[in-house]
């Protein structure tokens, strides 16, 4: 499938290497709220006081349309492109959890999963040099994530506060898209700067397991007569 057909049903038939049939099920299983709320948290912290009273940060997709009618400028835009699962993080690592009764709980390792954002600045077009702003925005924003390369534990919202493992990030690193252009023209705006952020989630993907332990040993002996001389 081509990228543009890709970004046209992205709304409706993300399939990915977990499992998951749809956006709704990854959306509930890999916490993509609560992420985009962590994301929210940390640029409004982490963005100088003044340009962090006046943006707006939105998640929307960046095509014609932008800004939705709930959106004001100037605003940061994280637009959720890919989700998929991190192969090189892949584990078949297995936990035990051990019970006074002689049984366990046998829980596998968590599934790595790589949600990437690409992230856009649109300018207030109030200003007398639009694209002087979108820089200036875009620039703030790479200085603050770019301080981080794990989310802070005080900006983790929702379900993620019971993450076991760091999520790491990564700031202007090549993305997942093979070609800006095919995406740009997929939604129907104009190319714009933007920068690639992916954070790498913990998913538990499989449903921990009771078992029975071996709590001890019968060893049996068999004594065989030998022959007579």
């Amino acid at each position: 499938m081509t990228l543009l057909a890709r970004m046209l049903h992205l709304s409706k038939s993300i399939s990915y290497a977990c499992g998951l049939r749809d956006k709704s099920e990854i959306s509930k299983a890999i916490m993509i709220n609560d992420l985009d709320e962590t994301l929210a948290v940390l640029l409004k912290r982490e963005l100088p006081k003044g340009l962090a009273e006046q943006v707006h940060v939105s998640f929307g997709a960046p095509d014609d349309q932008f800004p939705p009618s709930s959106v004001t400028l100037p605003a940061i835009d994280l637009f959720l492109y890919d989700i998929r699962e991190n192969l090189e993080l892949r584990s078949n690592e297995v936990y035990l959890d051990r019970h006074m009764d002689g049984t366990a709980t046998r829980t596998m390792a968590p599934v790595r999963i790589d949600a990437s954002y690409l992230i856009t600045a649109w300018p207030s077009q109030s200003v007398a040099d639009p694209s002087e702003d979108e820089h200036r925005l875009l620039g703030e924003v790479i200085r603050a994530l770019l301080r981080y390369r794990t989310l802070p534990e005080e900006v983790l919202q929702g379900s993620l506060l019971d993450q076991d493992l760091p999520l790491p990030v990564s700031t202007l690193q090549p993305g997942r898209l093979q070609s800006l252009g095919e995406f740009w023209q997929a939604l129907g705006g104009k190319p714009k700067a933007a920068l690639n952020y992916t954070v790498t989630l913990a998913v538990d993907a499989a449903q921990p397991e009771v078992v029975g332990l071996v709590t001890e040993k019968v060893l049996e002996f068999r004594m065989q007569a030998g022959n007579a001389s």
